[in-house]
């Protein structure tokens, strides 16, 4: 599920719709059961950067590794235990992450001759600027803009996920800055909804078209039932093997499930028609059920080889490595 933050009254530069993205949105999302990980496309990463001047680093004799581990200690909560208070416990912390490139200059890094505090800004300017770019986003031909990509655990229910990542948008559209809309870019739940309707079409339009033929030149509708039962039923008891080889229903495997109905098709006409010419035929007075029993025990061993034909055809298939063994 891919997602681009999108500004169209130009309110806000590319800094500030990543740190939405970065520090609010990307943990909204995270929080989603079955979501692995939230990654941010696009957009700057804003930044404190000092830059120190090595010139007056000398003249006052202080090494820059004061001056990195000073902003380093400076910029973090810590926590001091509880106070008690009339039978009451106060937590004590002090909160001191950095919020102004002010509040980096006045950071104390020593003492200077006269016993004067000698502060970053003595040493350097501090500016807020970008961090190094690993890549850009461009959404419809507009310009940069800041995206995200949901990933989800493995195993997980694809459309299920989707739905929870949807409902966590719109409840927290709320919370958005004023004038930033979230538009979906990709959303894979639509194609696996497509999917199933192909499936479902496909079973439904092979069910019609078999029994229209089987009445058509048979005129028997007790053997139009048959195709109705066996189509439906061999589907769903193809899950059931798929269940326990851990094989899960995608796009790969409905496909296949799609091509092997035309098989069971031919398979069930055949059957049917060989019934139906011997129950016409018959004159000893036999059972309908042992004529259909040797119906099939005739066409059975021809049937069977011309799939087991088919399916050695897609041996090869097994023998696929790395990526292409995974998808097929």
């Amino acid at each position: 599920f891919q997602y681009a933050l999108v500004d169209p009254a130009g309110k806000y530069d590319l800094s500030e719709i990543k740190t939405f993205q970065d520090w609010y949105l990307k943990y909204w999302l995270t929080s989603v059961p079955g979501v692995a990980e939230v990654t941010s496309v696009g957009g700057f990463d804003k930044q404190y950067q000092v830059e120190v001047d090595p010139n007056k680093l000398a003249a006052l004799k202080i090494p820059i590794q004061n001056v990195i581990g000073a902003i380093r200690e400076s910029n973090k909560d810590v926590g001091g235990r509880t106070l008690e208070v009339s039978e009451r416990e106060y937590y004590v912390r002090g909160r001191g992450y950095i919020k102004d490139p002010k509040e980096l200059e006045n950071i104390s890094i020593g003492v200077g001759p006269d016993n004067t505090p000698i502060r970053v800004g003595d040493v350097g300017t501090v500016n807020l600027g970008p961090n190094i770019r690993r890549g850009l986003s461009d959404f419809n031909g507009q310009g940069d803009t800041v995206g995200g990509l949901v990933v989800m655990r493995q195993g997980e229910d694809v459309s299920r996920v989707i739905a929870a990542v949807k409902e966590k948008i719109e409840e927290t559209k709320g919370a958005f800055p004023p004038g930033l809309e979230l538009e979906i870019v990709y959303d894979r739940s639509s194609l696996i909804e497509e999917a199933v309707t192909t499936l479902r079409d496909a079973i439904f339009e092979e069910i019609l078209l078999v029994c229209i033929v089987i009445l058509v030149f048979l005129f028997h509708i007790r053997s139009v039932l048959v195709v109705v039962i066996t189509l439906p039923l061999s589907v769903l008891i193809s899950m059931i093997p798929m269940y326990y080889l851990g094989i899960s229903l995608n796009i790969m495997s409905m496909g296949g499930i799609i091509l092997a109905i035309g098989d069971i098709v031919d398979g069930v006409v055949i059957f049917i028609e060989n019934t139906h010419k011997k129950i016409a035929e018959e004159k000893g007075g036999r059972s309908t059920r042992e004529l259909a029993i040797e119906a099939c025990q005739e066409l059975g061993p021809s049937i069977f080889s011309a799939l087991l034909i088919i399916g050695i055809s897609f041996l090869p298939i097994f023998a696929l490595q790395a990526q292409e063994g995974k998808v097929f």
